[in-house]
């Protein structure tokens, strides 16, 4: 089994080195500033497909072109925008995986630690740390700086992986 998984990671680590950031495909960033272009094909000479008017949205990076890159957002469509127009930073949506749609933010990563926020679905969060289960996040009103953070489940959160460990 170690052999398997041993022979497995040279191939991922040249497939990430073929593209042209050596970066691996897919991964997920946020839009750096508004308002940007998502065009349908890689350079200014193709159509606007759509626009990104605010900045921090998390996008996931799926192909690379020489300095464009082809993203995700989190309804599924898919454009080209210029590399210098994303950044590393990393934020996610809260996606409710039950009934009642919102999400519990925690104080600690247990599910029986203190709430310290409601968060409703689609509510754009920092993340700042992962840990394959809980992830730390930052939230707060539209347009203002984060006012609460804390702990939410991975699995309820568009715009990490699971299982995906990061700080």
């Amino acid at each position: 089994m170690l052999l398997a998984l041993a022979s497995m990671l040279p191939a991922a680590t040249v497939m990430a080195q073929d593209n042209p950031s050596g970066l691996p495909l897919p991964r997920f960033v946020t839009t750096r500033s508004a308002p940007i272009n998502v065009r349908v094909g890689p350079g200014t000479k193709y159509n606007i497909a759509w626009n990104f008017l605010v900045s921090g949205v998390p996008v996931e990076i799926v192909q690379e072109f020489d300095t464009w890159r082809k993203i995700r957002d989190m309804e599924g469509d898919e454009g080209w925008v210029h590399q210098s127009l994303l950044a590393g930073a990393r934020a996610g949506y809260v996606t409710a995986a039950f009934a009642n749609g919102e999400v519990t933010m925690h104080v600690s990563r247990a599910e029986d630690a203190t709430a310290r926020a409601r968060l409703a679905a689609g509510v754009r969060v920092a993340v700042s740390e992962c840990d394959g289960s809980w992830c730390q996040v930052a939230a707060g009103p539209p347009g203002e700086r984060a006012s609460f953070s804390g702990w939410i489940r991975q699995e309820e959160l568009w715009g990490v992986y699971p299982e995906e460990e990061f700080d």
